[in-house]
Parts: C-alpha cells; structure tokens; sequence
C-alpha cells in the first residue's frame, strides 16, 4: 500500500521568460451517483491509465485533470477518486484532497489506500486526532501492515507533545533573547578554541559585528557540510530579531533611481538550490534589494544553512535585504515539517527557541513602491502618486474586503482561485479568493498587484487573475520529487517586472524533512 514516488534527476540550469504555468488544478462540480455505462466505466479506465502515466511523469496538473476526466466518466470508481486524492497530496491541495478521499471511502468502506491517503491530508494540516482516527481504519483492514503501525504511533507521539505544550505554557515565560543572554554572561555559550571556520570580527568593545568576508566564507563553510558554532548562530539571531522588531509589519520599500528588486519564493530549506539561486540574483547591494517571501524553512534538511544565511545578509544589509514571515516560520509547522528537529539536532533546544522567537518577529508584508512613473501603464492600477506599487506577502489576500495596507496587523495564509468570490482552500487551510476579490482590493490601496508564493507552480511562476496576482515559487524539483522550475521576480525603479527561471542542482545524500519524527517523513513527502 505503499504511496513513495521516484525522485527525478535535477536539469540543467537555464534563464528564461515562457508563458506562465497551467492554473492549478481544476476542481469538478458535484456528481450524481447514477448507473454507469460499460462503455463509460470502460472509457474512465483508459483515461486513468493516461492519468497514472501523467502522474509517474510528476505532470500532477496533467494527471489530475485527466483524473477528473475519469471521474466524469464513471463516479462510482473509488480508485479513481483515490488517485486523484493522492495527486492533490502531491500538489498540496490538502482540502480537496480530503474530499476526493472521503468519497472514496463512501464509495467502498473497507478501500484501506482512501483510509491512510485521508490521514495524510489531516496529518498535512495538523489534525493528529483525525489523521490517529484513519490509521486506526487501515490497520483493522490490513492488521499486519507494520509501516501504518510506525506512522501512528509517530502522530500519536507529535499529539502528545503538543497537548503537553499546551498545558505548560506559561504566559510570562522569559524572552529567549534574554536567556541567551544571560547564558552568554555566565560564560555557557563562549566560542569552542579548537573551531577552524570562519571568525565572526568583533569590535574594540568586545561585541560582535559582521562583514560580507564572514557570510562569504560561512556559506562555503555550508556547503562543505560543515557547521558554525553555537554562539555565532546565536549571535546572528539575536541581532536580526533587534532588526525585525524595529520594523513595522508592513515593511515600505522604495525603489529609487536605478535600484531593482528580486522577490524570491519558497526556498524550504533547499540550501544548495538556494546558493544557485543567489548567485543568479546577486548578493544585496546598495543599488539592489532582496526580498525573501517566506517559508525560508521546513521541509529540506538544510533549513538551518538557509536561515542563517539569509539572517546574515540580513544583519549586514538590513536597508537592502527583507524577509517576510511565510506559514513555515512557525512553531506548529516546525515542529512537524522537521525544522525544530534540526535546529535542536544541530545547535540545541536553546537555539531553537531563539529560532521560534525570532520568527515572530518578522514583517508579514512589504509594498514594494517604483520611484518613477512607468514607461506605458495601460490599464495598470496605479498609486495616487501614478508609480506602479506591488503588495508582497506570503500567502494573499484577506477573509473580507475592507481591510487597508494601514490595518495589516494579521494574515492569513490564503490563495488564490479561478472563480469569483471567496471559497474554501484547496490547501484545507484558510481561505481562497477570485479575481474579483483581488480587483477590488488592488483597486480600492493603489496597488499594481500582488505578488505571493506558498504554492509550488510548474515553472517556478504564475501569473493569475488577469495579470493582478503573481505566484512566485523558489524550490525546484520540491522535496526532490516535484519535477518544478525555481523562479524569481526582478522589479525595477518604474515597476517594470521580468521572471528568471532555474532548476535544481545536486545536493549530498540526504533525503527531504530527515529530521522529522520518525515515520512521519514518508507521510508528509
């Protein structure tokens, strides 16, 4: 019963500027449960074999379209319905992914393969009671199956943590930055002498600073494999956590004369595609801006390399480098997509928490502002000013239509859809909005666009709702076994935005999300 897929090799790197991607993935009006033809059950059979081909060639887009082909052609098949469950998982389409299972399971009651494909979607979105309840269903059907009886009991451990959090939380628990602190003074975090790596240069007085020889040399030191010290990681934290709580949670980034920005996607602790990425964009500059849109962590297994990387420019460049806080900066999600198991495998409880304080520190949005008018706006909205301007955030827009760029205090991790209005997410988290919604909101703040990530598109890009919602996603071939592009935006002083396409590149042995809990990895891949 197993649900692994191959990885596929990383291509060769290119940069390019194609149509976007297809949408992703349709979503089919209910069905009626009538009698079925033999030559229409004969007809779905023949296009679920074209659609488990798509899906053997990771053409998830494909294979769930030609999935909902069959569907049309015979409901009352639950493998099909199964299947097209199993290719939402992959796409992360969670909620309609629970409902393609649970019909499955209408259908035949004791189909164990719809049991544990609607375990992984309640896993996915953290209902750990829900996700126990259908491993339960598989293993009365299937009592011998030793792999289900590993991944319960894995969700059945993550519940219990959690619960055992919940109850000894403490309000006015100390700041973790103070703790380390006073760690620090006691002489309990001092820098090993037999470390070799990069030095991190320290003032006359003692404290530390940085300089781009340091973030040159540690990113080498990264990608040989090798790890900084405790008290430099700590260092670096503590310093990007001063930084981000001197920022608002709108950040306001103005491109003057000849500066340009590149807004990155997802990068999901993909470190070694990371280093190709930026060495695509180029390092920040006084004339050239990063913007890293969240989800920097999770699901990779160098989620630390990334981090601490993109918090060292941030400490060095802290006028020309953001980040934006996506749904992975988290501790719910850290916790179960293998960041807290790496940062406290490498550096420690102490580092992790320091870690989790600093995400709730970072800006959740930035208005990227053009400084001169563009060359043809068309029919581009506009600022009061007549500049193009670009709302950047992780996810997308709000559960109502009246909340302003002055009002940002809270997102939701929210994305986009087809149809007009507000609906359920396919992720089975939040929300989704129409192009409607996105007109509306673009046109009432002078905005141009938004501009968001937290879904992987084929080629890295999409451009969505009429040109005024762009998805940027920056992991290729994600969690080795997506087959996508990478991508980023590169936007210039008028607001004039051009797309970069990469691949992946090698990276060593080690598989996605390995510092999960045991058992769990295969479920959340």
């Amino acid at each position: 019963m197993s649900d692994a897929a191959s990885s596929s090799a990383p291509s060769t790197p290119s940069s390019s500027t194609p149509p976007s991607s297809a949408p992703t993935s349709p979503t089919v009006p209910p069905v009626k449960l009538e009698d079925v033809s033999e030559e229409a059950k004969e007809a779905a059979t023949r296009v679920k074999a074209e659609a488990n081909t798509a899906f053997k060639e990771h053409n998830f887009n494909k294979a769930v379209s030609l999935y909902s082909q069959a569907i049309e052609l015979n409901p009352k098949d639950a493998t099909i319905w199964a299947n097209r469950a199993f290719t939402r998982i992959k796409l992360e389409e969670h909620g309609y992914a629970l409902s393609d299972a649970s019909m499955a399971i209408q259908l035949d009651p004791k189909y164990s393969k719809a049991y544990y494909r609607r375990a992984k979607c309640y896993l996915q979105t953290m209902k750990y009671k829900q996700a126990i309840g259908d491993f339960k269903k598989v293993l009365q059907l299937e009592p011998k199956n030793d792999l289900v009886k590993t991944q319960m009991d894995a969700t059945q451990k993550i519940l219990r943590k959690v619960e055992f959090e919940k109850a000894i939380t403490v309000e006015d628990e100390q700041s973790p930055v103070l703790r380390c602190r006073e760690i620090i003074k006691e002489g309990g975090c001092d820098l090993d002498k037999t470390y070799a790596g990069p030095k991190l240069p320290q003032a006359e007085d003692g404290s530390y600073k940085i300089d781009l020889e340091f973030v040159q040399a540690m990113m080498a030191w990264f990608k040989e494999g090798k790890a900084l010290p405790r008290r430099y990681v700590w260092e670096i934290v503590m310093a990007v956590t001063d930084i981000f709580e001197a920022e608002a949670s709108l950040v306001t980034l103005d491109l003057q004369d000849g500066m340009t920005c590149d807004v990155i996607g997802d990068v999901h602790g993909q470190y070694y595609d990371m280093l190709h990425l930026y060495s695509l964009t180029g390092e920040p500059t006084d004339k050239h801006c990063l913007l890293m849109n969240g989800d920097l962590v999770d699901r990779g297994s160098w989620s630390i390399e990334v981090i601490l990387t993109a918090f060292a420019f941030k400490w060095l460049y802290p006028k020309t480098m953001y980040i934006n806080r996506g749904n992975h900066e988290t501790k719910d999600m850290n916790r179960t997509y293998g960041f807290e198991g790496e940062a406290k495998h490498k550096h420690g409880d102490q580092s992790y928490k320091l870690f989790a304080h600093a995400f709730t520190t970072m800006p959740l949005a930035t208005l990227i502002c053009a400084s001169k008018p563009p060359p043809t706006p068309g029919n581009a909205i506009l600022s009061p000013e007549g500049r193009k301007r670009y709302f950047v955030v992780h996810g997308g827009l709000f559960s109502k239509d009246d909340v302003t760029l002055d009002d940002i205090k809270k997102l939701l991790w929210t994305d986009p859809q087809e149809l007009p209005g507000r609906g359920p997410s396919k992720r089975g988290v939040g929300i989704a909005f129409g192009p409607d919604v996105t007109k509306r909101w673009c046109t009432a703040n002078g905005v141009t666009g938004v501009i968001r990530s937290h879904e992987v598109r084929q080629d890295g890009y999409a451009i969505e709702h009429d040109g005024l919602c762009t998805t940027v996603f920056s992991a290729p071939n994600y969690v080795d076994q997506a087959g996508n592009k990478g991508a980023f935006i590169r936007i210039d002083d008028a607001g004039t935005q051009s797309y970069t396409q990469f691949e992946a590149k090698p990276h060593p042995p080690m598989k996605p999300m390995a510092y999960v809990s045991g058992g769990l990895a295969s479920l959340l891949s």
